[in-house]
């Protein structure tokens, strides 16, 4: 019985050394993070893009930091905003932020701690650190 229970134990640690890390299933604080760094590179493609009405350019700033108390307020500036409401590509962005905002103050509520309350900070992203090699 005792080589039955080694192989079984055998068995088990190859099929989760063999499984992905990604195989965890997301917390709150994971599906907000990339959510929000989705949300952020979406708005400096759209940003970015030549073929984009004029109007994006009028949006509010779309910097997120879900540490930052402040991008609750900045989600519901966002979403409120009433420019662009012919751009296919805002009302999908708007969509997502307010998909965000529902998660942040509904379901992640007790699971997130807000490190900082500076709306200035939201502003101004800041670049990250240059990679030398």
């Amino acid at each position: 019985e005792l080589p039955a229970m080694k192989m079984l134990l055998f068995l088990f640690a190859l099929l989760s050394a063999a499984l992905p890390a990604s195989a965890a299933p997301p917390t709150c604080y994971s599906r907000v993070l990339s959510l929000s760094k989705e949300i952020t590179e979406s708005f400096k493609e759209l940003q970015t893009s030549k073929t984009v009405d004029s109007c994006v350019e009028t949006l509010p700033r779309l910097y997120l930091d879900i540490h930052n108390y402040c991008v609750l307020a900045k989600l519901r500036d966002f979403v409120a905003y009433p420019g662009c409401d012919r751009v296919v590509e805002v009302n999908e962005l708007k969509e997502k932020a307010r998909s965000l905002y529902t998660i942040l103050i509904s379901y992640c509520r007790r699971d997130l701690v807000f490190l900082t309350d500076d709306c200035n900070a939201l502003e101004i992203p800041i670049s990250p650190p240059i990679e030398h090699s």
